[in-house]
């Protein structure tokens, strides 16, 4: 199957911070999401952006026609209020595309800006009379997580049929979670955190108890739960890419990417594979040769394993196995930049920790260099050319962008036992 042109989707980007917005940037995303300051569904999982930030922001992206969407997306209570108007109007001033919102304060005062709409999922919409409603405030809507592949391409297809259109005349758009983490709760409501740690997950401060292992007892007689060792409110982490024509086929127009709280290298290799996966779909080239690569590159990065989430009508729920990363790599600190010859495109390394052979792979990354992979095929050691170096020594290496003094490195190693294989 091949996109047309009216089937384009965008392809939307997680940013935490610059290096991840930059990698964004870099690896061919369309638009990308943030938060600025406390109020929205990663206030403490990314280093989030301040309100001086938003002009550099706009500047970047617009340098790559990539459109920018801020999230204020948590429970507004009223000593909220000032703050979030203080947002929308430096966000309008500073020509940020649009607001993503669920509350409807929000909503009202991003329309009274003039500032397009974006409906966030924790709205929960799951059937067409909800996005009729409203469609009357924002121009996309972000579905339910909850739904199957079928119910989303129902409510589009009504959409297209009833010619549905937001408040700037043109057709509504769907917009789906494509990939990254999945939440026990409906949508991402949940209480877990704020009861156990009196930290809302509703104002942006989940505390992610939820992903721990936990002993299950009945009360009553003693008798422990056998749960195979699974994490029962741990979800894996979604994955598309390997149905994506499927996905594409219920005429959808944005697929997000989940990751605000995660690295930028994530960020790089995500966006990098779902990239080429929505453009071999448009070349009519997508197959399954090509998607076992793109999961090759996927599980390299931070993960829970991987699952079709709803969308596919399957059973509900697929738990981790075990607690953190299932990524079959993983980085290490091993030095910072020191200096950038631009005539010869060389960068200079001084190495903290560990050591550097010839053959490995290196990250590096920076608010402005973004996450960049480099494999060391040359190097010189101290001066002098070499195929090792240690903690303490300077190095210098042939490389195709600008480095930083800010800039960190890191190696990429392979973890050496997965916790579970990944299919």
């Amino acid at each position: 199957m091949a996109l047309s042109k009216n089937n384009k989707i965008e392809l939307m980007a997680p940013a935490g911070n610059f290096e991840s917005l930059q990698a964004a940037l870099d690896n061919g995303a369309d638009s990308v999401y943030f938060g600025v300051e406390q109020l929205n569904m990663r206030a403490r999982a990314s280093i989030n952006f301040t309100l001086d930030d938003l002009a550099e922001i706009s500047l970047r992206c617009k340098s790559k026609n990539v459109r920018t969407y801020l999230t204020l997306n948590t429970i507004i209570y009223d000593h909220d209020l000032s703050i979030v108007k203080t947002l929308i109007k430096k966000a309008k001033e500073a020509d940020i595309s649009a607001v993503i919102a669920m509350d409807q304060a929000v909503i009202a005062i991003a329309r009274q800006e003039g500032m397009e709409v974006h409906i966030s999922t924790q709205i929960n919409i799951t059937n067409i009379e909800t996005v009729k409603f409203y469609a009357m405030f924002a121009d996309t809507l972000v579905l339910s997580r909850e739904l199957s592949l079928r119910q989303v391409k129902k409510i589009t297809e009504q959409i297209e049929k009833e010619q549905i259109k937001g408040p700037s005349g043109r057709l509504l758009e769907i917009e789906i979670f494509g990939h990254g983490a999945l939440c026990m709760a409906v949508s991402g409501k949940c209480y877990m955190s704020l009861h156990s740690h009196n930290s809302s997950a509703n104002r942006g401060a989940c505390k992610q108890n939820c992903r721990k292992k936990y002993t299950v007892i009945d009360q009553e007689t003693g008798f422990e739960m056998e749960l195979d060792n699974e994490y029962i409110m741990s979800p894996k982490d979604l994955c598309t890419i390997d149905f994506l024509d499927q996905v594409a086929d219920a005429g959808i127009k944005v697929l997000k990417i989940e990751g605000r709280g995660r690295a930028p290298e994530y960020v790089a290799k995500v966006i990098k594979s779902y990239r080429a996966a929505i453009d071999s779909l448009t070349e009519g080239t997508y197959d399954k040769e090509k998607v076992i690569g793109w999961m090759l590159e996927l599980e390299k990065v931070y993960n829970r394993g991987f699952w079709n989430g709803y969308y596919l009508g399957q059973k509900l729920g697929e738990w981790s196995k075990g607690s953190g990363s299932h990524a079959t790599q993983k980085k290490v600190y091993i030095g910072k930049g020191l200096h950038f010859f631009p005539k010869a495109g060389i960068g200079e390394f001084k190495l903290e920790a560990f050591d550097l052979k010839l053959g490995d792979t290196i990250l590096i990354t920076g608010p402005t260099t973004g996450a960049k992979e480099v494999v060391i095929e040359e190097m010189f050691v101290n001066d002098a050319k070499g195929d090792f170096a240690k903690k303490g020594d300077s190095i210098t290496i042939k490389l195709d962008f600008r480095i930083r003094p800010s800039d960190k490195l890191y190696k990429i190693v392979a973890v050496e036992k997965p916790v579970e294989s990944i299919s």
